[in-house]
């Protein structure tokens, strides 16, 4: 794995496809959509987890999460424009 990025494990018990583990850049810890999708991930999950980081939303709504994520521009000061997405 490359410096500045980290893994997580996405995926729903039950779900079809399973989980799938991504390879993401940390500053996504930053963006408020995915900060959202951490707060699930602690209720679901808790803080004790080993391994790559869960993260309890389809592979399907991640992929579009991230897609957005990286397609958003970034403001002048630096931050993320927050909007609304549920995982």
């Amino acid at each position: 794995m490359k410096k500045g990025s980290l893994t997580v494990r996405v995926g729903l018990e039950g779900d079809e496809g399973g989980f799938r583990k991504f390879v993401i850049p940390i500053s996504y810890l930053h963006h408020p959509l995915f900060q959202r999708l951490l707060e699930s991930a602690q209720e679901v999950y808790g803080y004790c987890s080993s391994g790559p980081l869960k993260l309890p939303c389809s592979v399907d709504d991640f992929l579009h999460l991230r897609w957005r994520i990286e397609r958003e521009p970034h403001q002048a000061n630096g931050h993320h424009r927050p909007s609304l997405y549920s995982c």
